[in-house]
């Protein structure tokens, strides 16, 4: 299969990606505010328990919903145009749920969530952004540059957390508030953003394999399927970790840190994923994450300390990282220009609908399927078995294949 890019790369490539970095650093250092106290939040506003992370499953469902919608986008008129969307929905989305928590409305709280899927949804194009931006050989780096921006949001984030959580009156409207901030304020990077839409797809539809096809093709279907258990399993667990920590008789300023530690562990291996892929092949670092998102779920299991939750949480970062990035890489290699929207929002779309249906499982698992939060915290690593059988079982599928030709 021929490279989605063309076979130079752009001159201004390097400034893309950096932008990219930057873009992934200040603009992605919302995703951890979110995610720190969006169930805290919605556990303050709902009446029932069971309900408490919603708002983190309506961002996911968002995102899945959105992804299509935003590849079309972005093969019409630009990756510029659609990130910038991206950005003034997580404005949007921040300020409608700074609203809600001033008047106590768990709908409208809700409603703001699913506006801010819609920022999520074009964040997770940066990475695709990368790989289109560069010649094939750059490409595994400059995706994992671009992930590893998120090192810096890793650290903004949960610190702005502690400032704004508490800062006024009402109880996180302070976070979100700075969330809307870093949108109107982060949209600016990307007047600076150079990289052409790819080819348009002919009107008569006969631009490369259909989506049926595309699903067909061995690799695609595992990259999608190991990509989705990556990230599925990853927020499966971290949305329950504030609600675990929190319940099990620690601080909000435990979660966050334990938070904040597992951002930082999403993150930093990304420094040198790209290296690893391309000395040791892309297989290989996907069945290494995978290997490692188990760790995480037997040392979870293993009890409630303080060592625990950061020990587990440390883990399902990196494996996240390197089942995700591999996929990723993975797919990258697999398609042609003309099809890069189909396949891109097709991708985003079946990883995040397998991310929305982990997120509902988990507050439903931690809240409702025990007595007490570690039993709850129990429920919810045991989940991760089936993902992890499906997403091994794929890719041992995949490698007993003869070589694509």
């Amino acid at each position: 299969m021929s490279s989605p890019t063309p076979s130079a790369a752009p001159a201004n490539a390097k400034r893309n990606v950096a932008i990219l970095v930057l873009a992934q650093a200040f603009l992605g250092a919302q995703m951890p505010i979110i995610f720190t106290i969006g169930g805290l939040a919605g556990q303050s506003l709902a009446g029932n328990p069971c309900l408490a992370t919603l708002p983190i499953s309506l961002i996911v469902m968002g995102t899945m919903i959105w992804a299509t919608p935003m590849s079309a986008v972005m093969q019409k008129y630009g990756r510029r145009a659609g990130f910038l969307i991206g950005a003034a929905a997580g404005a949007i989305g921040a300020a409608i749920g700074a609203y809600a928590l001033h008047i106590g409305s768990f709908t409208l709280f809700l409603a703001g969530s699913f506006v801010t899927g819609l920022y999520q949804s074009a964040h997770g194009f940066y990475r695709f952004a990368a790989a289109d931006a560069v010649d094939a050989d750059f490409r595994p780096k400059a995706i994992s540059y671009v992930m590893a921006g998120g090192l810096a949001a890793a650290i903004i984030g949960p610190q702005l957390v502690k400032v704004t959580a508490d800062a006024l009156v009402v109880p996180f409207l302070g976070a979100y508030l700075a969330v809307i901030a870093i949108n109107v304020l982060g949209a600016g990077l990307f007047l600076a953003l150079d990289i052409p839409p790819p080819p348009a797809e002919p009107e008569n539809g006969t631009g490369g394999r259909s989506r049926l096809e595309l699903l067909k093709t061995p690799v695609i279907a595992v990259s999608i399927i190991t990509g989705m258990v990556s990230y599925a399993l990853m927020n499966l667990v971290m949305t329950s970790t504030p609600l675990a920590v929190v319940g099990c008789g620690y601080e909000k300023s435990d979660a966050a840190n334990i938070v904040s530690a597992h951002v930082l562990a999403m993150f930093v291996p990304s420094f040198f994923t790209g290296h690893v892929i391309a000395r040791f092949g892309v297989r290989k670092v996907i069945a290494t994450g995978l290997a490692i998102l188990a760790g995480a779920g037997i040392v979870a299991l293993n009890g409630v300390d303080l060592g625990n939750f950061y020990i587990a949480l440390v883990l399902l970062g990196v494996g996240w990282n390197f089942g995700f990035i591999g996929a990723t890489t993975m797919l990258a290699s697999t398609y042609e220009p003309e099809e890069q929207g189909r396949v891109q929002g097709l991708n985003d779309m079946i990883v995040f609908g397998g991310v929305t249906m982990a997120s509902f499982a988990s507050g439903l698992l931690m809240n409702c399927s025990g007595g007490n939060a570690q039993q709850g915290w129990n429920a919810v690593n045991l989940a991760m078995i089936p993902l992890l059988t499906l997403a091994g079982a794929a890719l041992i599928w995949l490698w007993l294949r003869p070589e694509e030709e």
